[in-house]
Order: C-alpha cells, then structure tokens, then sequence
C-alpha cells in the first residue's frame, strides 16, 4: 500500500500542505471512551470553547463511563455542557458500559459498521463518529465532509463551488489516506 507522502505526491492541492505542515500521523487514542467524550464536547463549538468545557469536565469528573455515569447533571452542566449534551455523554457511557466498547471490540468492524453503531447512541451524529474513527479508532481513510474545516479547506484548496458530493467525490483521490489529507486540509484554514 502507498504512504500517506506517495498519495499526495502528483496532487496539486496537497503535496504543497505535505511539504509544509507533514508528516502527519493518525494514531488510536489511548482511551477509547474518553476521546468518544471529547468528540461528544466540540459538537457544534469553536476550538476554544470546546477546550475550556473539556477542561473543567475533566476536573468535575471521573472520565470512565462508571464516572460519567454517577454525575449529577447539574454537576455535568456545571462544566459548561448544555442539558443535551450532559445527556449525550451519560448516552454514551452507558453504550460504553453496556457493550465493552474498546479499540478491541471495533477491531475487525468496518468504518461504516463502526459508524452505523455509535450513531444508534443518541447524541452521536455522524460527524462525531467519524472523529472516533479517526482520532480514537485510528483509521486512517475517514472524509468528515460534515465538518465545517474540511468543507472550508476544500473550497480553499480545490474549488470554492464544490458541493459536499463534489468533495466526497474528489476525496476519492486521496483514499486510502483521507484521514491524513483531513489532517492537513484543518492545518490549511487554521
């Protein structure tokens, strides 16, 4: 299989952000359950909110799904969360506790089975799964066409005209790497 640097080599967009901002590397988070949790905090927040919500989460609360489990909501909304998502992050522990989810238990399950799991947890979306496959599963051919930073990135890089089925389909490109041209389209608009 090609490298990451050899897929990007002859494509004009990406080759210049390899040479500036690579290697990038995709790697499984170490805990499983909480990078689901960090996925669940940035839903629909900036950089720095998310940080500053995670921050305090992290201090109020054990981060295992025995620990979320046990917070008072009013503990949870403390930190920032809104009802919903203190909701969302209890949804979550409970699916964790419930079925063992562990880098194990997605080990030999397709991208798309994987997501087809974490989005019957209420609270998860698609594009929250896809930030567990590529941040806590570590796989490494995932498009978050759903983010806004990949959609800004592609009309910055390729095409301001495109449309998300136009940027899946140009994205095709770039398999079986797409996690890594993700990585660097994000480092592209920041």
């Amino acid at each position: 299989m090609p490298s990451p640097s050899d897929t990007f080599e002859s494509d004009p967009h990406l080759h210049p952000l390899w040479e500036d901002h690579g290697p990038v590397t995709i790697e499984p988070a170490d805990d499983l359950f909480e990078r689901t949790i960090v996925s669940i905090v940035r839903q629909q927040l900036s950089m720095d909110s998310a940080a500053a919500i995670r921050e305090r989460l992290f201090e109020a609360v054990e981060i295992t799904p025995a620990g979320v489990l046990a917070a008072e909501e009013e503990t949870l909304r403390e930190t920032g969360l809104s009802g919903s998502k203190a909701e969302y992050v209890q949804n979550v522990a409970r699916a964790f506790d419930a079925n063992g989810y562990d880098h194990e238990y997605f080990a030999g399950m397709s991208d798309e089975a994987v997501v087809d799991e974490l989005t019957e947890i209420a609270g998860v979306g698609p594009w929250s799964a896809d930030m567990v496959l590529m941040f806590g599963l570590g796989r490494e051919d995932v498009f978050p066409v759903g983010d806004l930073g990949i959609r800004q990135g592609m009309h910055e890089l390729v095409d301001p005209e495109l449309t998300r089925a136009e940027m899946v389909e140009h994205a095709e490109t770039w398999a079986p790497h797409r996690s890594y041209a993700s990585l660097l389209l994000w480092r592209a608009v920041d």
